[in-house]
């Protein structure tokens, strides 16, 4: 699946970091702006992590339609993740943009935050994790990555409220 088309808002690694094996890039065509959101990501992925991920902002129809065709759910969701068998990359993620706005105001923080919260949760299915198949795996992983980042909760924390 390739990410939508838009403007790319981060390309590589930023100038002086050292972060080997990823390499992050946001595309936006819904009209929300996510900066510093690539060199974040990267400063707080797991090392294991090497590859090329695509963070695509999208519109909610846009995830929707993708979540109906590739998942069966006819609904939109606040994130997807792809993965591919390209080598050299990881796979896409897709933020649908208007969900994250509505989560960031419920959570009482700005849509920057959502965003990391999304993509990292994003980053980590693409990495293998599952929070609906292993044992609180996953949650532990994205806990202490999101502390590593300077966020508070996450998403699998809000599902079990």
């Amino acid at each position: 699946m390739a990410a939508p088309s838009g403007q790319v808002l981060r390309r590589g690694r930023p100038p002086g970091r050292k972060r080997a094996g990823l390499h992050v890039e946001v595309v936006a065509s819904s009209g929300l702006r996510a900066f510093g959101l690539a060199s974040w990501l990267q400063s707080v992925a797991p090392a294991r992590a090497s590859g090329t991920v695509t963070i695509a902002l999208a519109s909610d129809a846009r995830v929707r339609a993708l979540n109906a065709r590739y998942l069966g759910e006819d609904r939109c969701t606040d994130v997807l993740s792809f993965a591919t068998d390209e080598p050299g990359e990881l796979g896409d993620v897709v933020i649908a943009s208007g969900v994250a706005r509505r989560q960031a105001r419920r959570a009482g923080h700005p849509v920057q935050v959502e965003l990391r919260v999304l993509a990292l949760h994003g980053l980590l299915h693409l990495l293998g994790y599952d929070h609906e198949r292993d044992n609180g795996q996953m949650a532990r992983v994205e806990r202490r990555l999101r502390r590593k980042g300077g966020l508070g909760e996450g998403l699998v924390e809000r599902s079990r409220r």
